[in-house]
């Protein structure tokens, strides 16, 4: 690898870069969370007519795996917990191919062009997706809408890292990652006031008057250097091919995937574990989201400040681990008291998943110039993608143990993955970006 001084962008270019992902940001995550906000109305009496799970549906990982194929081709009808539950498999396989083709994408021609681009297409797709009328369309849709969902995030904050001072750039990507943050709290009030087509139109809205803030946003340097002096950008023959390098991508996924047990179990199968844990009292999924999202925008700016306090972005990502395993105990022992207390018990998991402001961070700063948008880019889509797995195996767990039993074994399995992937990652803070793989 070579290293070169890191340059100093005019004061006013980084803070428009900031702008621009922190509004895109909120845009990302109020597209990617409707699913989760309307999934009940949209796919039960009000849209689609699915009726409610019956908890019949038992069996293993893989039977649980192949009633989704039945269920997305149409062969199966399905009830609301299980097409939701493909749909959401969908989407998040479809960000995971996005985040690798938007990654090479952005190493290749340029971080603006993949900012802009994936802001498009999941507009577009979002838009569609208020028309749908069958579970296969539903699902096409929210597939396309997770492969432009995909770009946004890594090209947002590559950007960011590349204009902003070395020392500075973790308070860039916590504005960044608290702005977003807010999105699926608009997602929660908007799903719970309007009609869920209405809902979509809105997300695609506001997706498509993001794309005027493209005039003023300039290109990051160091991109424009590697352009020039690099020939070998975001080619993923240079990240897959070394086994050092897989293993940082690892380390870096698994850094984020605890926060996608919370993502993919708690938030978006809310009620079915309010239930499971005694909870008597309805669990509203806007409410959900609400009292998540909004933990998790304030511990965007705890971790976020933290990490730029103590200068080590491992130091705060492995006090928020631990605290999201102590929210998740309090969750499952206490959350079935009422209802306060499950959206009490979700708002402190949610506060502690707010360290993807560091772990976005960390993202962009653990590769080189000419791999550093592909990674960026790919790692928090296959960090959501973990949700797959996490949902997977919580409901093949559900028949033999339960579900909040289940639950709990599974964010055991999360937590030290994550743990793991702290103490194997080196500390990134305040390294020179201006590198590249060689």
């Amino acid at each position: 690898m070579s290293a070169r001084s890191e340059p100093a962008p005019s004061s006013r270019t980084p803070w428009m870069a900031v702008l621009v992902a922190s509004l895109g940001y909120f845009v990302d995550l109020y597209d990617l969370v409707i699913f989760s906000v309307v999934r009940v109305p949209s796919l039960g009496a009000k849209g689609l007519g699915l009726p409610e799970a019956t908890g019949a549906a038992a069996g293993g990982f893989v039977e649980g795996v192949a009633r989704s194929v039945r269920i997305l081709l149409g062969q199966e009808t399905g009830d609301v917990t299980s097409a939701g539950a493909a749909i959401l498999d969908v989407q998040l396989t479809g960000m995971v191919i996005g985040g690798f083709l938007w990654g090479i994408l952005g190493d290749r021609r340029g971080r603006l062009t993949t900012l802009f681009g994936s802001i498009a297409l999941y507009s577009t797709a979002n838009l569609l997706n208020a028309f749908v009328e069958t579970v296969p369309q539903y699902a096409a849709l929210r597939f396309l809408a997770g492969i432009g969902l995909a770009g946004e995030l890594g090209a947002g904050v590559t950007l960011v890292s590349e204009l902003m001072n070395r020392h500075h750039r973790g308070w860039g990507t916590m504005v960044v990652a608290f702005a977003g943050m807010l999105g699926p709290v608009a997602a929660s009030q908007v799903g719970s006031w309007v009609d869920w087509r209405h809902a979509y139109m809105i997300g695609g809205g506001m997706g498509f008057a993001l794309l005027a803030l493209r005039i003023g946003l300039v290109e990051s340097g160091m991109f424009r250097r590697s352009e020039r002096e690099h020939g070998r950008r975001g080619d993923l023959r240079m990240l897959l091919g070394s086994w050092e390098r897989l293993r940082r991508l690892a380390c870096v996924v698994g850094l984020g995937s605890p926060i996608w047990f919370v993502g993919g179990v708690v938030f978006v199968f809310g009620p079915e574990l309010g239930r499971a844990i005694g909870c008597t009292e309805p669990i509203l999924p806007p409410k959900v989201v609400l009292s998540g999202y909004l933990g998790a925008a304030a511990g965007d700016l705890a971790s976020g400040g933290l990490s730029q306090w103590l200068q080590s972005r491992r130091a705060a990502i492995a006090g928020a681990i631990v605290l999201l395993a102590g929210a998740l105990a309090a969750l499952l022992t206490l959350g079935g008291r009422s209802a306060a207390w499950f959206y009490g018990c979700t708002a402190l998991a949610g506060f502690a998943t707010g360290y993807w402001a560091v772990f976005v961070t960390v993202a962009g700063e653990t590769f080189g110039t000419n791999l550093r948008a592909t990674v960026a880019t790919a790692a928090p889509n296959l960090v959501r993608w973990t949700a797959v797995i996490w949902v997977n195996a919580w409901g093949a767990l559900k028949a033999p143990l339960g579900a909040g039993k289940a639950a709990a074994c599974v964010a055991a399995v999360a937590v030290v993955v994550g743990l793991i992937s702290v103490w194997r990652l080196p500390e990134p803070f305040g390294r020179d970006l201006d590198w590249e793989e060689t």
